[in-house]
């Protein structure tokens, strides 16, 4: 080589092409090569695998946000009702037949639909089943001719407790809001579906062929609901006096208490 040009500098030898160094020939790893031809071209949406989301986007784009009426015609717009787990169900179960455990507080950052709605679908099968079977424990000792089963007792258990425990919370809701509080619907149908939880374990004793213990047993549970009703109005109306839509509550819970004795343990 010429002695002049081993005497010019490398970078007038190169011209504009840059240098590379030995660490920058290395190959790039598999992730960082994904991530750069993820980064450059980006999948389309609908391709094969699913399409490109870009970050906090929702996996379905079908949802409807909840924000939009049309939500309320979406199942997934009442899924965090159902989203609660055994633990806070059966604390909830407990809260409810012991009233002074604070109930209102407990639904109050995450009101459920999930219990109510068994609580009460349970409570329908248990008055048509044991009523029919309670009648029949009573009339055994006279005449098992005149007995046979009832089928219209799940018709009326369904129709007066699916009713009561959605038309009953509405229309105090309605009440609660006219006289200037400012209750939950949500929270409200949640509370009287709780209450109506310690009929279950009633209606069981309901069974004990004595009519005496029957009315006990009854007035005890229409009297633990009722109080239980009585004390969790009284927490969210925060101090309101609205002593008569609270009364007028605790004495509808009781008149239910009297019906299921009356009606279904006769």
């Amino acid at each position: 080589m010429d002695e002049g040009y081993a005497n010019l500098p490398t970078s007038h030898l190169l011209g504009s092409v840059p240098a590379v160094t030995p660490e920058e020939r290395k190959p790039a790893g598999p992730a960082e090569a994904a991530t750069s031809r993820l980064q450059q071209f980006p999948p389309a949406p609908g391709a094969t695998g699913g399409g490109y989301q870009p970050p906090g986007s929702p996996l379905d784009g079908d949802v409807e946000t909840q924000t939009n009426w049309k939500g309320y015609f979406n199942v997934a717009s009442y899924a965090p009702y159902f989203n609660v787990d055994t633990d806070v169900v059966v604390d909830r179960l407990i809260s409810s037949v012991y009233p002074m455990d604070g109930f209102f507080r407990k639904i109050d950052a995450n009101p459920d639909m999930y219990g109510p709605l068994w609580i009460t679908t349970t409570l329908i099968f248990m008055l048509a089943a044991f009523g029919n079977f309670a009648t029949y424990l009573m009339q055994r000792k006279t005449d098992l001719n005149i007995w046979n089963f009832d089928v219209g007792y799940f018709n009326w258990a369904a129709t007066v407790m699916y009713g009561y425990a959605i038309v009953v919370p509405a229309a105090f809701f309605f009440l609660f809001q006219y006289f200037g509080s400012r209750p939950s619907l949500v929270r409200f149908w949640c509370m009287w579906g709780y209450s109506l939880f310690i009929f279950i374990p009633a209606s069981i004793l309901l069974l004990i062929p004595v009519e005496f213990l029957r009315w006990v047993i009854i007035a005890g549970a229409g009297g633990a609901s009722s109080w239980f009703i009585a004390l969790n109005l009284k927490e969210c109306t925060e101090g309101a006096d609205m002593m008569v839509l609270i009364a007028s509550a605790s004495v509808l819970q009781f008149a239910l208490a009297l019906f299921i004795k009356v009606f279904f343990f006769a």
